[in-house]
């Protein structure tokens, strides 16, 4: 007999009176009642065992308890975020669209499933569907024919990009800031007329620049007009008080 201990979703569990020949899915099922990864084959071919030890997926079936002691263990139950009672435990997003999707039937694979395709997207955020059927190919399905699990992945795939663009389109439409603030004088007054408007606020530019452009062409058509208006007076008084 022996005795170690495992951290398990995040939680440090002791393992008491445990058999040194004791496998990791037996401990995690009958010693610290998670029996949410399955026990099929025990030969380490169906996948319905599927374990990240250590951030690595392994099958629970073929890893001694404990050996694995002082190690890290997340089964399908430490995926979810962390719910303050039972009733409102959350779903994660794979598990969602497997529901979805029709990727669950019999529903003694998907256990494994979910944690294989959690690792995929972990390590590969837009696995190629070869990559997705070549990662998933460990864990064996009987009732779906793996094309609803698949199309499980994609949607998975293309639900998380979908808020990464709307975050991206967000930064990119305010990233003139206070420049949003002129876009409706552009066209309202001409530019330079009280130094306002600018088309370089519109683009995201810093609104000063408009307004320095603005303000030097006001300046500019003010020296323009006052040297324009004093030459015009000089040349005619010339012409008044000069030789007939």
């Amino acid at each position: 007999m022996t005795a170690f201990q495992l951290t398990v979703n995040g939680e440090a569990r002791q393992v008491d009176d445990a058999l040194v020949g004791e496998s990791l899915l037996y401990v995690l099922r009958n010693r610290l009642g998670l029996p949410g990864s399955k026990n099929a084959c025990e030969e380490g071919e169906c996948g319905s065992c599927s374990v990240l030890l250590d951030d690595e997926l392994v099958c629970a079936c073929l890893e001694l308890g404990a050996a694995a002691a002082g190690c890290d263990v997340v089964t399908v139950e430490g995926l979810a975020p962390p719910a303050s009672e039972p009733a409102e435990a959350l779903l994660t997003d794979v598990q969602r669209a497997m529901v979805e999707a029709g990727g669950v039937q019999c529903g003694f694979c998907t256990p494994g499933f979910v944690v294989a395709i959690h690792d995929l997207l972990a390590r590969q955020p837009e696995p190629t569907p070869l990559a997705v059927r070549e990662a998933l190919a460990g864990n064996l399905c009987r009732c779906t024919g793996y094309g609803r699990i698949v199309a499980a992945v994609e949607a998975v795939v293309v639900g998380r990009r979908a808020p990464a663009e709307v975050g991206a389109g967000a930064a990119n439409g305010t990233a003139g800031e206070n420049g949003a603030a002129t876009v409706g004088t552009r066209n309202d007054a001409p530019n330079g007329s009280d130094g306002t408007a600018t088309t370089g606020a519109h683009n995201g530019a810093a609104p000063t620049t408009g307004a320095q452009n603005g303000a030097a062409n006001g300046r500019t058509e003010a020296a323009d007009g006052l040297g324009n208006g004093a030459a015009t007076r000089a040349v005619d008084g010339r012409r008044e008080g000069g030789a007939p």
